[in-house]
């Protein structure tokens, strides 16, 4: 059992003009991750300490590290003074994807892709979207109702992102949480490449803008439809257009703005 809980209860004191007073309020934990793969430190992250062993899986397949799930051989996960130590074993083949990038990533609640010392390297082009995947609007309604009261951690911090997996009927079939949006991103595809599950059969929905990182890392992984409740940037619009990613945005429980929808992903 680890020591790192995920959140803490503090006492702050509420102010207003009528109102002075104490309250109780659970604030979510933060620790750093540090990641080594074969015994040589890659990068450090700032993450919820939940799901470690998901997010490791996840983050090295969004970045190209391993193809599948079984490339890793060994993981370990260290506790320190200051944070967890991820010890990653991988075969000399996936190992020299990881020496062959030359990344300088900074621990921060930020992407990892700032760190990235190529421009050439960031801004790689993205394999083309092979997907069938079919979703009636309703069904995402159906999952944006859902949402909230999937997230356990935000529901009781108010301060996480979260990541979900659901089904073409609209059901939420896995949800990861994170204080970073592609952080939580991780450890749900983490989470489906262990159990064997394909991205190909469901659609993935975040509680988060649709960032470039977070186009890239659904793109890599094999989703076909990604929904987001906020809205997107230009770059990430133009790298889901290129790669046939569907994109659908600014989602409530009965709106939504779909930018891209090649295949008729999203059924209207």
């Amino acid at each position: 059992m680890t020591r790192f809980n995920p959140f803490q209860t503090e006492k702050p004191q509420e102010i207003g003009r009528e109102v002075s007073r104490p309250v109780a309020r659970d604030v979510a934990a933060e620790v750093a991750v540090a990641l080594s793969y074969n015994g040589v430190a890659h990068v450090v992250m700032f993450m919820s300490p939940l799901h470690v062993e998901d997010f490791v899986t996840g983050f090295s397949l969004s970045e190209g590290i391993i193809d599948e799930a079984s490339d890793i051989l060994s993981l370990d996960i260290i506790e320190s003074e200051q944070g967890l130590l991820a010890q990653v074993e991988i075969s000399k083949a996936n190992f020299e994807k990881v020496l062959s990038r030359r990344r300088n990533l900074p621990g921060q609640s930020g992407c990892g892709i700032c760190g990235v010392i190529e421009l050439e390297e960031a801004m790689r082009p993205l394999r083309q979207v092979c997907s069938e995947v079919s979703v009636p609007q309703e069904a995402i309604f159906k999952a944006l109702s859902a949402m909230r009261g999937a997230q356990e951690l935000n529901e009781m911090t108010r301060s996480v992102h979260g990541a979900a997996f659901v089904s073409p009927d609209g059901d939420i079939l896995a949800v990861r949480e994170d204080i970073g949006r592609h952080n939580a991103l991780d450890k749900l595809i983490g989470h489906l490449a262990r159990e064997g599950v394909s991205p190909q059969s469901g659609f993935l929905l975040l509680t988060s803008r649709c960032s470039v990182e977070l186009v890239q890392k659904a793109v890599v992984t094999g989703f076909g439809l990604m929904v987001t409740i906020s809205a997107p940037t230009g770059l990430a619009l133009d790298m889901a257009r290129a790669a046939g990613l569907g994109l659908a945005c600014v989602a409530r429980e009965d709106t939504m703005l779909i930018y891209n929808n090649p295949g008729e992903r999203v059924i209207c």
